[in-house]
């Protein structure tokens, strides 16, 4: 005489994965981190261990440090405020509208991404330097690019602005429209609708994208050398001024300088990291 269970207490079987389980994933996934991520910055922080912090404070206040300092954060804050902006507005066209050359619009996007930094630095002075055909319609205006401050943030702003549309436009792409049309019935006008129901979805990923293309601009090497000029206290960047130091076996200068814009970069990105956290969690409850 068998005996069968009710339907609730049967025995389930565990639910079939397609990937190993969670301690294999996990070891993978931190032994890539540390080969690849860790083992990298540990060699940095382990030379940067060797200076005290009299000689470390020595090297990041010198004058010429302060103002290498100086030009690559005022410009990558140039190229993340324009990148943030124009990376909205590039991502709702891509997403709302159709065109003729969409998907090769969207394509060029990336291109900065496959590019080598330094052909798209050479590609910039030939294109503004003062016999390039840009260069020479801002000099009739008095206006010089090439080997200033603005020639930084221009290159700066060129390897960077994949990120302010990239993480902007997956997000876009999954809003849904019922919302703004709904509001548009009752009355409201097209910017209220973005400002009020669109924007405040986009925030995290708007906040995202600006911290990393401000992350990027800090390291940037290759297109900026070519168009800087590269002039102690005007326009020599802190990537730079890391190589000159090397040249000059001057290890201890460097890995001060290359922590410090790491620290940097780190907090930034925490930052962001937490601001969109707290935002995501925001709009799960007004949601």
């Amino acid at each position: 005489m068998s005996i069968s269970l009710p339907q609730a207490s049967r025995p389930r079987r565990a639910a079939r994965r397609v990937i190993p389980g969670f301690g294999l994933t996990l070891g993978v996934t931190l032994l890539f981190t540390c080969l690849i991520i860790l083992l990298p910055l540990s060699a940095l922080f382990f030379q940067l261990g060797q200076l005290g912090f009299a000689d470390y404070w020595r090297i990041i206040s010198s004058d010429r440090t302060l103002a290498a300092f100086r030009v690559t954060i005022s410009a990558a804050l140039m190229a993340t405020v324009f990148n943030a902006c124009f990376g909205l507005l590039l991502a709702w066209v891509i997403v709302r509208y159709k065109f003729p050359g969409k998907r090769l619009l969207d394509a060029l996007i990336d291109l900065p991404f496959a590019l080598p930094t330094a052909v798209a630095g050479i590609a910039l002075v030939a294109l503004y330097d003062r016999n390039g055909w840009m260069g020479m319609l801002l000099s009739e205006m008095n206006i010089k690019v090439a080997y200033t401050w603005w020639g930084i943030a221009i290159a700066m702003t060129f390897t960077s602005v994949p990120f302010g549309v990239r993480t902007v436009q997956p997000v876009m792409e999954s809003l849904r429209t019922d919302l703004e049309e709904a509001a548009q019935t009752l009355g409201a006008r097209d910017i209220q609708v973005f400002r009020h129901i669109v924007f405040p979805q986009l925030w995290p990923s708007f906040i995202m994208g600006a911290s990393l293309a401000f992350a990027r601009s800090l390291g940037e090497f290759g297109a900026v050398i070519f168009i800087a000029g590269n002039m102690p206290y005007k326009t020599e960047i802190a990537s730079l001024l890391i190589m000159i130091r090397l040249d000059e076996y001057d290890f201890p200068a460097a890995s001060a300088i290359a922590g410090t814009l790491l620290l940097l970069a780190l907090i930034v990105l925490v930052a962001a990291n937490i601001a969109t956290g707290r935002a995501g969690r925001h709009l799960k409850r007004g949601g």
